[in-house]
């Protein structure tokens, strides 16, 4: 059982469908909504900010960078990070980039607002969620063999080099967060992703990778 409140960023550019989203999910006593995005370059910009534990993620947007892009570089920036999908489109063309981009669920958005909330709640548990139609075609895609598995890895964040050298310094988390100025639950966010990235099992060999590799001296 989760002992914090689940922090979700909601992105999608029509604000009506917004903010009726974002209403419902502030009802919930175990979610909380930590910011809104209403296009993709600003969904990536608050992720890398505040670290949430789920994106719930538009596709078709208005502006440069489309949602499967979005949750493609969401998914770099911080691994940890869960994203649904909440769409209006089931057709191949947006299913299958969007769930190679990284995006652990899959929702239309005929969906009903509980269960919305608890496609959230399972994508911060690591479960994922698909729509009937979605996941039969999830089901023929993967006995043709044609589904690829996509490589998580990428280079830490500029934050998250601050918060490695802390960490090789022999900082807590606590103090990390006094010194960055920032909280100490986004700390364990970027403890989180630097774990995942750099593919070690905890904190002191990250420190042992940060004084091997000249990270700190």
């Amino acid at each position: 059982m989760m002992n914090h409140k689940i922090n979700v960023i909601v992105v999608d550019d029509h604000e009506v469908v917004r903010n009726g989203v974002c209403a419902y999910l502030k009802a919930q006593e175990d979610i909380l909504v930590v910011g809104e995005a209403a296009g993709g370059e600003e969904a990536v910009a608050k992720v890398r900010d505040l670290v949430p534990d789920v994106v719930l993620m538009d596709l078709v947007m208005e502006g440069s960078m489309d949602g499967v892009e979005a949750t493609r570089r969401v998914k770099r920036i911080s691994p940890r990070t869960q994203v649904v999908v909440l769409t209006s489109y089931h057709q191949d063309e947006y299913i299958f980039p969007a769930l190679k981009a990284g995006a652990i669920s899959y929702i239309i958005k005929d969906v009903k607002m509980e269960e919305l909330a608890e496609a959230i709640r399972r994508a911060a548990r690591n479960e994922a969620t698909l729509h009937s139609q979605v996941a039969s075609r999830v089901i023929q895609e993967l006995r043709g063999g044609n589904f690829d598995e996509t490589n998580p890895f990428t280079e830490l964040t500029t934050r998250e080099m601050d918060v490695l050298k802390l960490i090789a310094q022999g900082l807590t988390n606590s103090q990390i967060a006094e010194q960055l100025i920032i909280s100490e639950n986004t700390v364990k966010g970027h403890v989180s992703n630097i774990l995942s990235k750099l593919q070690l099992v905890d904190r002191t060999q990250a420190a042992v990778f940060a004084w091997k590799k000249g990270i700190v001296k």
